[in-house]
């Protein structure tokens, strides 16, 4: 065997994973859902303050391109 395969070979068994790795993309995946409710949680918000948005409109109602009409 050579150096190099002999180094691999015991690296690849030097350390065990502290948890089975099925736990690993356990964990990812309740991450991930964890995310999607902040997210969803962000939805809707806009209609929340109806009158403000209302009124926002209403005053810049002739601005057509969005920078005051410069």
């Amino acid at each position: 065997m050579s150096l190099v395969t002999s180094v691999l070979a015991e690296s690849v068994n030097a350390r065990e994973l502290p948890i089975e790795p099925f736990f690993y993309g356990l964990i990812a995946f309740a991450i991930f859902v964890a995310l999607g409710f902040v997210t969803l949680s962000y939805r809707d918000v806009a209609n929340r303050h109806r009158a403000k948005a209302e009124a926002y409109a209403a005053r810049h109602a002739g601005d057509e391109h969005g920078h005051g009409g410069h």
